[in-house]
């Protein structure tokens, strides 16, 4: 549809007072563009080697961060069903910096010598390392079992994080 002056007609635009975001007063966007959901992946990722230290509640964080960064640079919030898939993404980066450290520990055969570390570290913070589930968590972070268990972790708290981050901050927002 042509305007008076030959441009075409584009929709209206509205500034949100609450997150400055300027979009257009339309339906929001389905489709991902790819290089900044990798850009907000990659970012959420590191960001969440830190956050992750934060037992659960961090990988979940960092799947929320993804969809937060990629809202800053569209300026829309994605769908949940894509949310998922920002934070899937997120928890992937911080999967494979982990393993990126894990993998040559458990080739090398330096378990050990990394469990006494962390039960070292563990002892100046206080906490009781004689108790068999910390034992059993020690014995379990260094082997292929333990890295397939965080992969399956970190995809699956990390994708929830993005599709609740994109549910409650989306479209009709539910806070």
């Amino acid at each position: 549809m042509a305007a008076a002056n030959g441009a075409a007609d584009t929709p209206p635009i509205h500034i949100s007072p609450i997150t400055g975001f300027d979009h257009p007063l339309t339906a929001v966007p389905s489709l991902l563009d790819r290089g900044a959901a990798v850009r907000a992946a990659l970012k959420a990722g590191f960001l969440g080697i830190l956050i992750a230290m934060i037992p659960v509640l961090g990988i979940v964080l960092t799947g929320a961060l993804a969809v937060f960064f990629y809202r800053r640079e569209k300026g829309f919030v994605p769908g949940a069903a894509v949310g998922a898939r920002l934070g899937g993404a997120a928890g992937m980066v911080v999967f494979g910096v982990n393993a990126f450290f894990i993998i040559p520990i458990i080739v090398f055969h330096l378990q050990q010598q990394c469990i006494d570390g962390f039960v070292e570290m563990a002892q100046k913070f206080g906490i009781d390392t004689a108790t068999p589930q910390f034992q059993a968590s020690m014995q379990n972070l260094f082997t292929p079992s333990g890295l397939a268990s965080f992969f399956v972790f970190a995809l699956v708290f990390s994708s929830i994080g993005g599709a609740l981050a994109a549910w409650l901050f989306g479209p009709g927002s539910r806070l």
